[in-house]
């Protein structure tokens, strides 16, 4: 019905309990009608991560996992034999020779060296390999590292060779 000074105005349905279409919404709080504007943006849907080797961990992470643990014996080994046992802090050269005359501390050192290279190069494939780049070049990306960390150990092995033949 409508009252006085509302003549001319379209009639709407009633608003109380069951009154008419529109009314659930208007109990609910939201409108009828929210002008495009104020409408939320599309829903944008981002990427997931996807584990390699979904189902298990991939050997690169094993691997690193391992010579991670690997390198927290040896660096402790390494940091008290040259920084803590010996006075003022570091072995000059011919305490360097010295030190390396022994065949199980040139074996630790080597080790050292093998698994601070794998480790490091582990972790620099895994963050080339986040770029997402395609599996023929994931492989050349592995071929040039692996070079790269038998280079790397060739010449700490090359350089351990000279200074133990001062000896």
């Amino acid at each position: 019905m409508d009252g006085p000074g509302l003549a001319g105005r379209p009639t709407t349905p009633a608003a109380g309990p069951g009154g008419g279409a529109g009314a659930s919404e208007r109990a609910s709080g939201a409108p009828d009608h929210v002008p495009n504007e104020l409408q939320p943006p599309p829903r944008v849907e981002l990427p997931t991560w996807e584990p390699s080797g979904a189902g298990g961990p991939t050997r690169a992470w094993v691997a690193q996992a391992v010579t991670g643990i690997g390198l927290l014996a040896l660096v402790t080994i390494h940091m008290i034999a040259n920084h803590f046992v010996v006075p003022e802090g570091l072995r000059d050269f011919a305490a360097v020779v010295d030190y390396l005359s022994n065949p199980l501390i040139v074996a630790i050192e080597v080790t050292f060296l093998v698994l601070v290279t794998w480790h490091g190069l582990l972790r620099v494939r895994a963050i080339l390999f986040d770029f997402g780049f395609s599996p023929a070049t994931e492989r050349r990306i592995s071929r040039g590292l692996f070079v790269l960390g038998v280079a790397t150990v060739a010449y700490g092995l090359w350089l351990t060779s000279v200074i133990v033949s001062y000896r």
